[in-house]
Order: C-alpha cells, then structure tokens, then sequence
C-alpha cells in the first residue's frame, strides 16, 4: 500500500505529474487570469504549495496553529515578484513533498497511527488528502496552461 500512495503522492498514475507540468510554463504567463478564472496559474500552484506544506505541518508539529481559511491559502498577488520567487515556491514543493514521501516510506510509521496534533486524523488520512487535492488542482492547471496556449496534451 505504501508504494502505491508514494506513487500517487509523487504524480500520480492518471494525472501530469507537477514536475511536468511546471517547466512548460513561461514565466511572463503565470499572473495571467483566463477568461471567467478567479486565479492564475500561479495563484492556484501557490494554493497547492501552501496546503501541502501545512498538512505536512499538521501531521509533524505538535505545536501545529491552524492557518486562516481562506485567507491564508492563497496569495496576496495575482503572479509571483520575482523568478526567484517562483524557484523559491518550486523548491518549496520540491521539499514538502519529498519530506511528505520520506514520512510516508518511513516503515517505522504506522498509517493508521493519528498525528500528533488530532486524535481522529491518521497519518493515512493527511496523506490521502494531499493526494486528493493536488490531483484536482493539477487537473485546473493543465486546463489554464491550455487555455494560456502553452500546454497541449
């Protein structure tokens, strides 16, 4: 079960995996709204980025505060200040999902076993989450690449 939700974890079987998907972005489109979208293809990676490293943070801190929903979920700005900015927020899921991948390979760590932070929540559960939420946004950045006309699948 492990090297199945690693798999998923990491990009999936049925989906473009991120790593794919990002370098196929030119760095002038990623503030670019398409027509009746509320976000930017940055706005939502920045989405991704943040939820994935608060559930990493929600399942290892046991001094974990809740961020404020939604605010604290997206970003103040429709595209990101700099080129650096943007490297900085790859690498940072880069890092979150990787120390997602070594909790989850930890063979140590029991998945029914709950966080440290909820009773009720299990290591299994926040890593499903992860999984089910970059999938579906993964699927809304491949249909604004589209529509940006720089994704063709």
């Amino acid at each position: 079960m492990r090297e199945q939700l690693l798999k998923h974890l990491q990009g999936g079987e049925v989906f473009v995996p991120l790593d794919e998907l990002l370098p196929k972005i030119p760095y002038e489109k990623l503030g670019e709204r398409p027509e009746n979208l509320p976000y930017s293809f940055y706005e939502l990676f920045y989405h991704i980025v943040y939820a994935q490293s608060d559930i990493l943070a929600y399942c290892c801190n046991k001094n974990y505060k809740a961020p404020k929903w939604p605010k604290d979920y997206w970003p103040k700005q429709q595209k990101p200040q700099s080129k650096a900015e943007w490297e900085n927020l790859q690498k940072t899921f880069k890092n979150s999902q990787k120390a997602l991948t070594q909790l989850l390979g930890n063979e140590n760590k029991n998945l029914s076993e709950t966080v440290p932070t909820n009773d009720k929540h299990t290591l299994l559960r926040e890593v499903l989450l992860v999984i089910e939420h970059n999938a579906y946004h993964t699927g809304q950045l491949v249909i604004i690449a589209r529509l940006l006309g720089v994704y063709k699948s």
